[in-house]
């Protein structure tokens, strides 16, 4: 077949950005066919490495770069550049008395007992905060107007400084954003290079910390993310297709790219999101509403609690922390978000030893370039992956299918120089050791999250994907004492299957406080019929029709002396009409699934209103599936190492591609496909649904 058919049904390709690897779903929905690829990283510019994937997997699609209708695709591009400090010379443009607002934060130890506390370092040093003698009061009205000759002066002194970027915040200008429009209008007619945001466009929400650090987060990245975009639309049009380019929000829903140029602070957890829409995705395929999506790929792995078939989703997250579980040391980002723990764990995570000569594993990682040891590129530090092949997890002839072979003798040389002649260990207890110290961090984050939200992780089946998630599942199961867990097809490219099952959504917020009794109904009915325009007039730029618009009110509440609101879902209500009591109803609700009891009788706040407004929710078509036609299921054996015996076994090996719907293994066992690895652990089996899910059942 020809690499062009003008007659071959259009394509959808879902592309995640990792750290170490890039991972592709390419999709035929008229056929329900699907095919899946993984490339490494090209760290120095992504879009290479995009386009040779892509590239790569039409080939074996049969199908031409003409026939890609859509690309989805997600990033850790912004949560990097923010982390690596790679963004532009950025200033603050504030209202005079509060330029030290992003240093004073909320006038919070996060850890009160730490006399040498670190904080996060702000986005804008002091030398480039400025502040403008305007005032805007809280409920709208001009205390002191603003002088436009003092913005021009600031810009001056901007291009003197050689900022890039600047970032406008004034106060309340949630409620009258008039003066932050001003000043940009002024800005950039002396900075005509320059990229400028505004809070009331970026975070239009009260809280004048949150807002600022928000904004300057998006300011900071807009350069590079809007470039990085432009790179992976030419690298599409490179390949002859004309598809509209999609990106995933940290929310789960996906935006033009328009959007996502103008508001890059909405893609921190662009990739990691993609994960959890997968796994509820797969959820509500199962009839399995409530799941443990634990997603570890080559540099990160990420635990995120799915009920009633949805991940839990924020207003707000954090990023950049000083210390990875402190919530308060990092930069707070007004965005919503897929809410989900993080940690720097993956097949990837360097092993190294700590003054004390015990073995730890990551944050850092040896990445795309060079990659663990055994990838044969120079590196010489001890990986994840390395200690996997040393223990017999991995073949090192079918690593990828076969399409890249690993060098056993190179890992382990890296694990003997770097952790088992140091520590006085022999090799094996030295890979044994990387491997389970990455296994006890993964299960202690996963049991932090589920905690935090008032969960017992026990009860949650583990749903487990990423390159590296099927070899440490069983394990982490067995430590978080779950009795379950089920690993779905294209386990290794799993969170692909997110982009390309999100509805193209905005979510849209305004902040009109008030104590929920006193409410005059006619402002939020003012502010929803606001947003519902504006939302509705974005999807149809994005052509989804007037009929098929989806629309969810939420508001953003607490009890009266609470520090922080809570999300709650209410009900739409007609103009005119007297929500209290529903709205009412539906915070006690929220409440008590949250906190597991009844609100004290004090009043309610509200804060924010917010409307998501969203088209509707792509299907994906996997077809009927069959088990690959002739030939056994059981490849061979090999000698792995397995905790319950202390040594190695001889363990059947089996090609997944060809178990049938209805088969059961006995661990311990390996299960071989071209992305990923699964391991069943002595006293566990394994059993195969009709849809060819792995479903392990843990009996340790």
């Amino acid at each position: 077949m020809t690499r062009q058919h003008a007659d071959l049904p259009a394509l959808r390709v879902g592309i995640d950005i990792g750290g170490t690897f890039t991972d592709f779903l390419l999709a035929d929905d008229a056929a329900g066919r699907i095919w899946v690829g993984k490339t490494p990283t090209t760290p120095e510019d992504p879009s290479v490495g995009v386009v040779r994937g892509l590239d790569e997997i039409l080939r074996r699609a049969g199908a031409g770069g003409s026939q890609v209708a859509a690309a989805v695709h997600g990033t850790t591009l912004v949560a990097n550049a923010i982390i690596e400090r790679k963004g532009d010379r950025t200033a603050l443009v504030t209202t005079r008395g509060f330029r030290d607002v992003v240093e004073i934060a909320r006038e919070h130890r996060y850890d009160m007992y730490d006399i040498f506390l670190d904080l996060p370092r702000p986005i804008a040093p002091r030398r480039l905060r400025f502040e403008v003698d305007e005032r805007i009061l809280a409920d709208g009205t001009v205390h002191r107007p603003l002088q436009a000759e003092e913005v021009a002066q600031i810009a001056a002194r901007c291009a003197d400084a050689g900022v890039a970027a600047v970032a406008v915040c004034f106060l309340h200008s949630y409620r009258n954003p008039e003066h932050e429009v001003r000043a940009a209008a002024v800005l950039a007619a002396h900075l005509p290079d320059a990229r400028i945001s505004i809070s009331s466009e970026v975070a239009g929400e009260i809280r004048e910390y949150e807002r600022a650090s928000t904004t300057l987060v998006n300011v900071y990245v807009q350069r590079l993310v809007d470039g990085y975009l432009e790179r992976i639309q030419a690298g599409l049009h490179g390949l002859g297709s004309g598809a509209r380019l999609l990106v995933m929000l940290s929310s789960g829903a996906i935006a033009t790219v328009d959007t996502a140029r103008r508001f890059p602070v909405r893609l921190v957890e662009s990739g990691p999101a993609a994960g959890a829409l997968a796994a509820s995705h797969f959820g509500r395929l199962l009839d399995r509403p409530r799941l443990l999506s634990f997603d570890m790929g080559g540099t990160t792995a990420k635990a995120c609690l799915i009920e009633a078939g949805q991940p839990l989703v924020a207003s707000d997250l954090e990023v950049d922390r000083v210390y990875r579980f402190k919530k308060g040391s990092g930069l707070p980002v007004k965005t919503s978000t897929v809410e989900m723990i993080e940690i720097g764990a993956g097949g990837g995570s360097i092993a190294w030893l700590d003054r004390f000569g015990l073995v730890r594993v990551g944050p850092q990682s040896a990445g795309a370039v060079p990659g663990p040891a055994c990838y044969g590129h120079g590196a010489t530090e001890p990986t994840v992956t390395d200690a996997d092949l040393v223990l017999g997890y991995l073949d090192p002839s079918y690593f990828l299918g076969g399409r890249m072979a690993l060098d056993p003798d190179a890992a382990e040389r890296a694990i003997g120089e770097g952790i088992a002649g140091p520590a006085g260990l022999d090799l094996v207890e030295a890979a044994w050791s990387i491997h389970q110290v990455v296994d006890e961090n993964m299960a202690g984050a996963a049991r932090i999250h589920a905690v935090d939200r008032g969960r017992d992780a026990r009860l949650f089946p583990l749903f487990a994907f990423g390159g590296a998630g099927p070899v440490h599942a069983f394990d982490v199961a067995r430590l978080l004492g779950c009795g379950e867990v089920i690993v779905p097809r294209a386990a290794g490219v799993g969170s692909t299957v997110g982009f390309l099952v999100a509805p193209l959504a905005f979510d849209l917020v305004r902040s009109a406080y008030s104590l929920l009794e006193g409410v005059d109904w006619a402002e939020p009915d003012q502010l929803f019929a606001g947003m519902e325009a504006e939302g509705r007039a974005l999807l149809a730029e994005a052509g989804v029709p007037p009929s098929e618009v989806v629309l969810e009110r939420w508001a953003e509440m607490r009890l009266y002396g609470q520090a922080h609101q809570t999300r709650v879902a209410v009900p739409p209500w007609a103009p005119g009409e007297q929500p209290y009591e529903q709205v009412l109803e539906a915070f006690h609700a929220t409440y008590e699934r949250i906190y597991r009891r009844s609100p004290p009788g004090v009043p309610v706040e509200v804060f924010n209103w917010r409307l998501v407004v969203s088209g509707p929710r792509p299907a994906l078509r996997l077809g009927e599936v069959r088990a690959a036609a002739g030939g056994e299921a059981l490849k061979g054996e090999r000698s792995a190492y397995w905790r319950q015996a202390r040594g190695f076994l001889p363990t059947p090996v089996y090609d997944r591609s060809r178990l049938e719907p209805g088969g059961r293994l006995d661990g311990p066992a390996i299960v071989e496909e071209e992305e990923s690895t699964t391991l069943v652990g002595p006293g566990g089996h394994l059993t195969v649904d009709r849809e060819l899910n792995l479903v392990m059942h843990l009996h340790d």
